[in-house]
Protein backbone atom coordinates (compact mmCIF):
# COMPACT_ATOMS: atom_id res chain seq x y z
CA UNK A 1 0.00 0.00 0.00
CA UNK A 2 1.27 3.41 -0.96
CA UNK A 3 0.92 6.41 1.17
CA UNK A 4 0.89 9.33 -0.21
CA UNK A 5 1.47 13.03 2.16
CA UNK A 6 0.42 16.21 0.66
CA UNK A 7 3.55 18.20 -1.55
CA UNK A 8 5.12 21.17 0.16
CA UNK A 9 5.52 24.48 -1.26
CA UNK A 10 9.23 24.40 -1.33
CA UNK A 11 9.56 20.73 -3.14
CA UNK A 12 9.05 19.43 -6.29
CA UNK A 13 6.08 17.69 -7.40
CA UNK A 14 6.68 13.91 -6.72
CA UNK A 15 7.58 12.11 -9.70
CA UNK A 16 4.93 10.85 -12.38
CA UNK A 17 2.60 13.50 -11.35
CA UNK A 18 3.68 15.16 -14.68
CA UNK A 19 2.81 12.23 -16.79
CA UNK A 20 -0.95 11.96 -14.34
CA UNK A 21 -1.51 15.66 -15.22
CA UNK A 22 -0.98 14.51 -18.89
CA UNK A 23 -3.41 11.62 -19.34
CA UNK A 24 -6.31 13.44 -17.32
CA UNK A 25 -5.62 16.06 -19.91
CA UNK A 26 -6.00 14.06 -22.87
CA UNK A 27 -8.87 12.07 -21.13
CA UNK A 28 -11.05 15.12 -21.36
CA UNK A 29 -10.15 15.47 -25.01
CA UNK A 30 -11.86 12.12 -25.60
CA UNK A 31 -15.41 12.98 -27.11
CA UNK A 32 -18.19 10.37 -27.19
CA UNK A 33 -17.96 10.91 -31.18
CA UNK A 34 -14.67 10.48 -31.89
CA UNK A 35 -14.63 7.23 -29.24
CA UNK A 36 -17.37 5.92 -31.17
CA UNK A 37 -15.85 6.80 -35.06
CA UNK A 38 -12.50 5.08 -33.96
CA UNK A 39 -13.77 2.34 -32.19
CA UNK A 40 -16.93 0.85 -33.01
CA UNK A 41 -16.36 -1.02 -36.30
CA UNK A 42 -12.85 -2.96 -34.64
CA UNK A 43 -15.14 -3.95 -31.28
CA UNK A 44 -17.32 -5.00 -33.62
CA UNK A 45 -15.14 -7.31 -36.15
CA UNK A 46 -13.93 -8.78 -32.17
CA UNK A 47 -17.31 -9.46 -31.32
CA UNK A 48 -18.41 -10.77 -34.33
CA UNK A 49 -15.18 -13.34 -33.92
CA UNK A 50 -16.74 -14.25 -30.65
CA UNK A 51 -20.22 -14.79 -30.96
CA UNK A 52 -20.24 -16.00 -34.56
CA UNK A 53 -22.79 -13.66 -35.87
CA UNK A 54 -21.81 -9.66 -37.59
CA UNK A 55 -25.59 -8.74 -36.94
CA UNK A 56 -25.45 -9.90 -33.15
CA UNK A 57 -22.19 -8.39 -33.02
CA UNK A 58 -23.43 -4.84 -34.40
CA UNK A 59 -26.48 -4.85 -32.04
CA UNK A 60 -24.30 -5.43 -29.15
CA UNK A 61 -21.22 -3.38 -29.25
CA UNK A 62 -24.66 -0.58 -30.24
CA UNK A 63 -25.75 -1.63 -26.49
CA UNK A 64 -22.39 -1.09 -25.29
CA UNK A 65 -22.20 2.04 -26.63
CA UNK A 66 -25.58 3.31 -26.16
CA UNK A 67 -25.10 2.43 -22.19
CA UNK A 68 -21.59 4.37 -22.59
CA UNK A 69 -23.14 7.65 -23.56
CA UNK A 70 -25.70 7.50 -20.80
CA UNK A 71 -23.04 6.94 -18.54
CA UNK A 72 -20.56 8.98 -20.33
CA UNK A 73 -19.79 11.73 -17.62
CA UNK A 74 -18.13 8.89 -15.15
CA UNK A 75 -16.65 6.75 -18.27
CA UNK A 76 -14.42 9.55 -20.09
CA UNK A 77 -12.92 9.79 -16.97
CA UNK A 78 -11.55 6.24 -17.14
CA UNK A 79 -7.82 5.21 -18.11
CA UNK A 80 -8.93 3.14 -21.18
CA UNK A 81 -13.29 4.17 -22.16
CA UNK A 82 -12.88 1.84 -24.76
CA UNK A 83 -12.19 -1.09 -22.59
CA UNK A 84 -15.13 -0.04 -20.79
CA UNK A 85 -16.92 -0.80 -23.77
CA UNK A 86 -15.70 -3.26 -25.19
CA UNK A 87 -15.80 -5.28 -21.55
CA UNK A 88 -19.74 -4.18 -21.45
CA UNK A 89 -20.19 -6.02 -25.03
CA UNK A 90 -18.54 -8.82 -23.72
CA UNK A 91 -20.76 -9.04 -20.93
CA UNK A 92 -23.88 -8.21 -22.96
CA UNK A 93 -22.68 -11.29 -25.41
CA UNK A 94 -22.15 -13.44 -22.64
CA UNK A 95 -25.84 -12.70 -21.12
CA UNK A 96 -27.43 -12.99 -24.64
CA UNK A 97 -25.63 -16.82 -24.82
CA UNK A 98 -27.02 -18.19 -21.57
CA UNK A 99 -30.53 -16.75 -21.93
CA UNK A 100 -30.85 -18.39 -25.06
CA UNK A 101 -29.07 -21.66 -23.86
CA UNK A 102 -31.98 -21.49 -21.26
CA UNK A 103 -34.48 -20.92 -23.64
CA UNK A 104 -33.14 -23.96 -25.62
CA UNK A 105 -32.93 -26.25 -22.66
CA UNK A 106 -36.78 -25.11 -21.68
CA UNK A 107 -37.97 -26.29 -25.73
CA UNK A 108 -35.61 -29.38 -25.46
CA UNK A 109 -37.47 -31.13 -22.65
CA UNK A 110 -40.76 -29.84 -24.02
CA UNK A 111 -42.86 -33.02 -25.42
CA UNK A 112 -44.67 -32.62 -28.51
CA UNK A 113 -48.53 -33.66 -28.81
CA UNK A 114 -50.34 -34.08 -31.29
CA UNK A 115 -54.43 -33.47 -30.95
CA UNK A 116 -56.53 -35.53 -33.30
CA UNK A 117 -59.09 -32.58 -35.24
CA UNK A 118 -62.22 -32.45 -34.68
CA UNK A 119 -64.79 -35.38 -35.58
CA UNK A 120 -67.84 -34.99 -37.16
CA UNK A 121 -70.02 -35.26 -34.27
CA UNK A 122 -68.06 -32.38 -32.77
CA UNK A 123 -68.36 -30.53 -35.86
CA UNK A 124 -72.56 -31.07 -36.04
CA UNK A 125 -72.95 -29.85 -32.58
CA UNK A 126 -70.75 -26.71 -33.59
CA UNK A 127 -72.82 -26.53 -36.38
CA UNK A 128 -76.12 -26.84 -34.36
CA UNK A 129 -75.12 -24.37 -31.74
CA UNK A 130 -74.46 -21.75 -34.26
CA UNK A 131 -78.15 -21.69 -35.93
CA UNK A 132 -79.36 -21.20 -32.11
CA UNK A 133 -79.79 -18.09 -30.72
CA UNK A 134 -77.70 -16.17 -28.42
CA UNK A 135 -79.76 -17.02 -24.82
CA UNK A 136 -80.70 -20.34 -26.26
CA UNK A 137 -77.28 -21.25 -27.28
CA UNK A 138 -75.71 -20.28 -23.72
CA UNK A 139 -78.84 -22.22 -22.03
CA UNK A 140 -77.91 -25.74 -23.61
CA UNK A 141 -74.48 -25.37 -23.40
CA UNK A 142 -74.45 -24.67 -19.96
CA UNK A 143 -77.47 -27.21 -19.01
CA UNK A 144 -76.10 -30.12 -21.02
CA UNK A 145 -72.11 -29.15 -20.99
CA UNK A 146 -72.00 -27.44 -17.93
CA UNK A 147 -74.31 -29.49 -16.16
CA UNK A 148 -76.15 -26.68 -14.30
CA UNK A 149 -79.82 -26.80 -13.57
CA UNK A 150 -82.68 -24.42 -14.81
CA UNK A 151 -82.38 -22.78 -11.25
CA UNK A 152 -78.67 -22.34 -11.42
CA UNK A 153 -78.69 -21.00 -15.13
CA UNK A 154 -81.50 -18.61 -14.36
CA UNK A 155 -79.47 -16.78 -11.25
CA UNK A 156 -76.14 -17.55 -13.37
CA UNK A 157 -78.14 -15.18 -15.84
CA UNK A 158 -80.20 -12.86 -14.07
CA UNK A 159 -83.41 -13.84 -15.23
CA UNK A 160 -86.69 -15.75 -14.40
CA UNK A 161 -86.25 -19.37 -13.80
CA UNK A 162 -89.35 -19.91 -16.33
CA UNK A 163 -87.60 -17.69 -19.11
CA UNK A 164 -84.86 -20.12 -18.80
CA UNK A 165 -86.72 -22.90 -18.22
CA UNK A 166 -88.49 -21.94 -21.61
CA UNK A 167 -85.50 -21.59 -23.70
CA UNK A 168 -83.65 -25.00 -23.01
CA UNK A 169 -86.30 -26.96 -24.60
CA UNK A 170 -86.21 -24.53 -27.64
CA UNK A 171 -82.93 -24.57 -28.05
CA UNK A 172 -83.17 -28.28 -27.69
CA UNK A 173 -85.72 -28.71 -30.67
CA UNK A 174 -83.58 -26.46 -32.73
CA UNK A 175 -80.88 -29.12 -32.17
CA UNK A 176 -82.82 -31.95 -32.87
CA UNK A 177 -83.19 -30.38 -36.50
CA UNK A 178 -79.75 -30.50 -37.99
CA UNK A 179 -78.59 -27.90 -40.44
CA UNK A 180 -78.62 -28.37 -44.10
CA UNK A 181 -75.48 -31.32 -44.52
CA UNK A 182 -75.03 -32.33 -40.90
CA UNK A 183 -76.13 -35.31 -39.03
CA UNK A 184 -78.23 -35.16 -36.15
CA UNK A 185 -76.37 -33.88 -32.71
CA UNK A 186 -78.00 -36.76 -30.01
CA UNK A 187 -80.10 -34.80 -27.18
CA UNK A 188 -82.37 -37.14 -25.97
CA UNK A 189 -83.48 -36.45 -22.69
CA UNK A 190 -85.21 -33.19 -22.06
CA UNK A 191 -84.34 -30.75 -19.15
CA UNK A 192 -85.21 -31.57 -15.50
CA UNK A 193 -87.03 -29.51 -13.86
Amino acid sequence: MTVMREPRLDEPPPEGTAERSARSQEREVIDFDGLYNAHFRSLTLQLAAYCGDLSQAQDLVQEAFCRAFARWSRVSRYDDPVAWVRRVSWNLATSRWRRLRTAQSWLHRQREEHMPGPGPDRVALTAALAQLPTNQRRAVVLHYLADLSVVQIAAQEGVHRLRHRARIPVGVAGFLQPPRGASSVLLTSPPPD
